[in-house]
């Protein structure tokens, strides 16, 4: 699914579907109020944000993986599995599943530890504590209400923000602003922040802790090349601005779908559009998961990583929680 254009407009048409939005809040509300959470006997870290998609959760969760990891902690992943076909509880293996049965996200996430993906959570969240997870992150998750969470970080993506600030179907918010910083723990704030986030959050919210993406060095190699762009996420525009600012001289950008298919014919089309340019077809890490493997050898990725403006809070705010 593509974002609507209104979405980001708070004058568009967004405001003709406000009964509609005012009726999804509420039930977002009344599921919660009535259902009873399970309590995993391990700490749940729950990396969720307030928008359809786009925000940078996984990149968090992968983050906050190699921060636990370093620390001696053994942690498991637990992930919808978003674009599978599978339900589970199933581990990823990366020798069994590919992104059709898992989703990309879960791929990128086995990389850095066990990744458990299951459409219902809490039957995830005991499955990995049965193989034996010390510690749970979830990528996703903050708006399900099965699993109790013990600590929760909302993503906000500063070129974006809140779009135009109304709730789904009217905007791309999947509950109000309000409901969903009262059960933050902190608010990760991915910069630049362009839409002027943290003055709008002030100082009476949870925490915010500033950081960005940056190129991996093997992201490097592409400064100063023809690039053909093509990126299947939640902001297509995210990914052709990185490479961007990285120096690369984008003379193609196709955006798609998030978490997108490809056809093999799609892919034929891009390398060949690529080869007649004299530029080299580039996309995400995510997007490169999907490919067929006997097309991985004609697409190059540019993958990027989570930097923290501020190290030390967000390992403060980690050794308080696994500290109680």
């Amino acid at each position: 699914m593509r974002a609507p254009d209104f979405w980001s407009d708070p004058d568009g048409a967004g405001r003709w579907l406000t009964p509609l939005a005012r009726l999804h809040g509420a039930a977002s509300r009344w599921r919660r109020r009535w259902t009873t959470p399970w309590r995993a006997p391990a700490p749940v870290i729950c990396v969720g944000n307030l928008v359809a998609g786009g925000a940078g959760k996984t990149p968090v969760a992968l983050a906050l993986g190699l921060l636990l990891r370093e620390g001696g902690h053994k942690i498991h992943y637990l992930s919808r599995g978003h674009g599978g076909r599978l339900r589970g509880p199933v581990r990823v293996d990366g020798a069994r599943h590919d992104a059709r049965d898992v989703g990309d996200e879960a791929f990128l996430l086995a990389e850095i530890a066990p990744c458990w993906i299951a459409r219902d959570r809490v039957a995830g969240a005991r499955a990995a504590i049965a193989a034996g997870a010390k510690i749970i992150v979830m990528d996703d998750g903050f708006q399900n209400p099965a699993l109790a969470k013990d600590f929760s970080l909302l993503v906000i993506d500063g070129g974006y923000g809140f779009g135009n600030g109304l709730v789904m179907p009217a905007g791309p918010l999947r509950e109000t602003r309000r409901d969903g910083l009262a059960r933050a723990d902190a608010v990760v704030l991915m910069e630049p922040d362009k839409c002027g986030v943290a003055q709008t959050l002030g100082n009476t919210g949870p925490p915010i802790l500033p950081a960005r993406l940056v190129p991996l060095p093997s992201a490097q190699r592409f400064a100063g090349r023809k690039i053909v762009a093509f990126a299947g996420i939640g902001r297509p525009e995210k990914f052709f601005a990185f490479l961007e600012d990285l120096g690369c001289i984008l003379v193609g950008r196709h955006g798609f779908d998030d978490h997108r298919c490809y056809t093999d014919d799609e892919i034929f089309q891009l390398v060949e559009a690529a080869s007649a340019a004299g530029a080299v077809p580039v996309t995400t890490a995510k997007d490169y998961a999907r490919l067929n493997p006997e097309f991985r050898a004609m697409v190059e990725v540019a993958g990027a990583a989570l930097e923290w403006r501020n190290p030390a809070q967000i390992e403060s705010l980690l050794a308080r929680l696994l500290d109680a």
